[in-house]
């Protein structure tokens, strides 16, 4: 194959998602081949070692999210959730930030970057987001605290199932409870329409308040867009610019959210 043979391939793989090269050197599939032919002695049947004790059903994971006491409890319970999203990923991702700052941010799902260091916004948009919040003098080391919708990274960073977001809902629910923040900043369509258990758009729902129906002494949330659509779409930046502007005078007390 010859050089742009050789990009075309490369960019499908992108395009499919095949981000991370997960060996140093490429396997030798002939080898493979042939070694799968020749017959295999026989070797003794060890007995297989135990399965994790996984919960399935989303009932039964709601349960375990309303018995977690504290965080630590939390991600534990979220880690023994079955779900065909952890056998793709490397790591939990569960938050970053301060809880006890009083403002807590939620997003949609981890991207690679997060994947591989097991936090939250890390990647590109998450330094945009960095950016965005210092710029109305916020930041994630003192005056913010983060997480996602789902906690694991979806393959190829596509978007989140209703199944998946269903399943994991809860846990979302439950960590505002723990963290009982004052406000909720919902980055994305994702984290909105879940939350606010809405069907309109981020751009209909962002630029004001609303109230989460699903939990307990729930805190205002202010939808807007999310880092990585700001990325993919410049022009959008007016308009988030104009919600941090909002968040900033809400928390400086010249704004009542309703």
């Amino acid at each position: 194959m010859d050089r742009d043979g050789l990009l075309a391939a490369l960019r499908l793989q992108i395009e499919w998602g095949a981000d991370e090269a997960l060996e140093a050197t490429p396997p030798d599939r002939f080898a493979a081949a042939v070694a799968a032919a020749a017959p295999a002695p026989a070797q003794p049947v060890a007995p297989r070692p135990a399965a994790p004790t996984l919960l399935p059903a989303a009932p039964a994971a709601a349960r375990l999210a309303t018995e977690a006491a504290d965080l630590d409890a939390l991600k534990a319970a979220i880690a023994m959730v079955d779900s065909p999203l952890r056998d793709t990923a490397t790591n939990l991702v569960f938050s970053d930030g301060v809880a006890a700052s009083g403002l807590m941010l939620i997003g949609e799902a981890p991207g690679a970057d997060e994947d591989r260091q097991g936090k939250p916004f890390v990647g590109v948009s998450g330094q945009l987001l960095d950016r965005m919040f210092d710029s109305i003098g916020l930041m994630r080391q003192r005056d913010f605290y983060l997480t996602n919708i789902l906690p694991w990274r979806p393959p190829g960073n596509r978007t989140p199932t209703d199944a998946e977001i269903n399943l994991f809902l809860p846990f979302v629910l439950r960590h505002v409870e723990l963290v009982r923040p004052r406000h909720l900043v919902l980055l994305g369509g994702v984290a909105a329409k879940s939350l606010l258990r809405a069907k309109d758009g981020i751009t209909r729902l962002r630029g004001r308040w609303h109230a989460l129906p699903d939990a307990a002494a729930a805190p205002p949330a202010l939808p807007t867009l999310h880092p990585a659509y700001l990325l993919r779409n410049p022009a959008a930046k007016r308009d988030a610019w104009g919600d941090l502007l909002l968040l900033r005078r809400t928390l400086d007390g010249h704004v009542t959210p309703r």
